[in-house]
């Protein structure tokens, strides 16, 4: 029996979203033509400081960011509704119990995210859920990674066609994705009320303004 459906999954802050969090689910979009992209804001992500924007608000601006897409967006609201630390590994035990055992599910991360790998909890055991498909930033060199997690990545390394067409286990690394935007650094823009250009899609940016948000 094939693969039943294809589900990119997108998980974070998006504390703002912004367009390289957009540029990604893109070009995965193009590269699986996946069914669906499912958009997972993070509740209280256990590696990283308090959020500064209410869920509501992020999940707000994740539907102005995304409404445009080529395909079905689904932004699954799990992480925020989870009570104490949030961990990737439950998210995607969850997302498989609910896909079924033949969709192929490609769990997208930033380059950033593929160097802390090692330090998720059971991180091997995600590959066991999903495809771990990593996008590239300017400067990145396979030879930053962990070699644990390079070891991993290198053995499973495939093909755009491959992770289409199997449920899980597989890594696909996007070198030629030219997108280096940090959220910390548009937060320190619009709380000093300087010009974030296209950093942020617009409606995004007009909903920001209009709720004041990262103001203080």
């Amino acid at each position: 029996m094939g693969v039943t459906r294809c589900i990119v999954v997108l998980g974070g802050s998006f504390d703002p979203v912004h367009s390289a969090h957009v540029a990604v689910a893109n070009y995965f979009v193009t590269l699986l033509a996946p069914d669906e992209l499912r958009v997972l804001p993070a509740g209280n992500p256990w590696q990283k400081p308090p959020l500064k924007a209410s869920a509501a608000h992020r999940i707000a601006m994740l539907n102005i960011a995304f409404e445009r897409l080529a395909v079905p967006v689904v932004i699954d609201e799990q992480e925020v509704h989870r009570q104490g630390a949030t961990y990737t590994v439950d998210t995607l035990e969850a997302l498989r119990a609910e896909a079924g055992p033949q969709a192929s599910i490609a769990f997208l991360i930033g380059a950033d995210q593929l160097l802390q790998l090692h330090t998720w909890k059971q991180w091997r055991q995600l590959f066991d859920l999903a495809h771990i498909c990593a996008a590239s930033r300017p400067g990145f060199d396979m030879a930053q990674l962990p070699p644990e997690v390079a070891r991993e990545f290198g053995r499973r390394s495939a093909s755009a066609a491959q992770i289409r067409g199997t449920p899980h286990g597989l890594g696909f690394l996007a070198m030629n994705l030219a997108v280096d935007i940090s959220a910390t650094q548009i937060r320190q823009a619009l709380q000093h009320d300087q010009p974030v250009g296209t950093l942020i899609p617009s409606g995004v940016l007009d909903y920001i303004q209009q709720h004041h948000l990262y103001k203080s």
